[in-house]
């Protein structure tokens, strides 16, 4: 049996997919009304394909509670934030759960490590607490809000071990499900790996942000720039947004920057510039809002508040980003609207009602690609737009 330990946005999914691939899975949650939720039969965030798989896990036998399980393999899904004066991971999370852990666990029991950290963190913050023969691996988990399940099935993993007879090991629960390769190296390059990959895509963003504000000050198509020089055959530039949101993009890399300030250069400067575009797509709202006359911001309005398209999850949302710096300026707070949270309040001004929230705006600012706001661009006619992504066909419309 496998103790999944954290029943959050990564390890329900992976709790769910391995029940229902036929693994022995007991779910654990410290959240007693999450786990009461799970077993009412509800799932506690939206994922397309997330139901299916929940129902599918249910009749396999899958159990949640919130104690800790006597059992040989564990895994550890939970929160790794970072200290935003150090920028260095916060491990309490992940050393917590695994101290329950061996309150309840044998000796020789394994205990996989799926939460994001950066490299040497096991060895300078689990190892210590361990007192007696367990086995650790690290799996990173390599999934992304919108396509998780797909991700689950399809996305290679990397298995770092201490030994690979362990690494082998533990390889096989997850072959039980995963369809990409499964790698299996040492704890340390794992670590590293993951958190490199997401600081790869964070410089990559950074750098077509920068390049968005370089034509903004000369007047300069970004877009049309960047769809040429893509015609490189060894061009790829990303496209610009109004920020990086999620819990690992706008995270991870800080580790490296944390861990190494003295070497880690371009990625401070990257992420400094992520961090930065929401306050810049704010001074263009002001530059909009005055050309058109505009005085009053809240008949400015914010369309989407999570931190990517079709999903529920606004963690580190560059709308919430923008709100915040807004709010620091004594600002009144721009309305703000997204399909995804009408049952759920995040934002002061925020209004439930797609009807209500373009009677009360004369100034949209699409802030996340919803397929929602792309089913309802006639709706938008007469308003001020302001598109943060290129996705907008009507004519007039402002960009970042």
């Amino acid at each position: 049996m496998i103790n999944v330990i954290g029943l959050g946005y990564i390890g329900l999914p992976t709790a769910l997919m391995m029940a229902s691939h036929g693994v022995e899975v007991v779910g654990t949650d410290y959240n007693k009304e999450l786990v009461a939720t799970l077993n009412a039969g509800k799932t506690t965030f939206k994922e397309d394909g997330l139901d299916e798989l929940f129902n599918d896990a249910v009749k396999a036998g899958i159990r949640f509670t919130t104690e800790y399980q006597k059992t040989d393999t564990y895994i550890v899904s939970v929160p790794t934030p970072y200290d935003k004066f150090s920028k260095k991971v916060d491990a309490c999370y992940v050393v917590a759960a695994v101290k329950e852990v061996l309150n309840v666990c044998p000796d020789g029991a394994t205990i996989v490590i799926e939460s994001t950290v950066s490299p040497g963190t096991i060895d300078k913050y689990v190892r210590p607490v361990i007192d007696r023969p367990i086995n650790l691996v690290h799996a990173p988990e390599r999934i992304i809000p919108g396509n998780m399940v797909y991700e689950l099935l399809h996305n290679n993993r990397t298995i770092g071990a201490d030994d690979k007879a362990t690494g082998e090991k533990v390889k096989e629960y997850y072959a039980s499900f995963c369809q990409g390769e499964i790698v299996v190296t040492d704890i340390r390059t794992a670590e590293m790996t993951k958190v490199v990959e997401n600081t790869f895509r964070a410089v990559n963003i950074a750098f077509a942000n920068e390049l968005a504000r370089i034509c903004r000050h000369d007047n300069m198509d970004v877009y049309e720039i960047i769809r040429i020089c893509n015609m490189h055959p060894r061009v790829n530039i990303l496209q610009p947004g109004p920020g990086v949101g999620g819990h690992c993009i706008s995270v991870d890399p800080w580790f490296l920057v944390g861990d190494y300030p003295q070497l880690a250069k371009v990625i401070d400067e990257s992420m400094k510039t992520n961090d930065s575009q929401p306050t810049f797509v704010l001074n263009r709202i002001y530059e909009i809002m005055k050309e058109n006359g505009i005085t009053d911001t809240c008949r400015v309005g914010l369309y989407g508040l999570t931190y990517k398209e079709n999903v529920d999850d606004f963690r580190e949302s560059p709308a919430l980003q923008m709100l915040e710096a807004q709010e620091r300026h004594l600002a009144r707070p721009l309305k703000c609207y997204d399909p995804f949270l009408e049952n759920h309040r995040i934002a002061e001004n925020q209004i439930f009602d797609f009807d209500q929230f373009l009677d009360e705006v004369d100034m949209v600012v699409i802030m996340v690609k919803h397929d929602h706001i792309k089913h309802n661009w006639d709706r938008l006619k007469g308003k001020v737009i302001l598109d943060c992504f290129n996705i907008c066909p009507i004519e007039g419309t402002y960009h970042i």
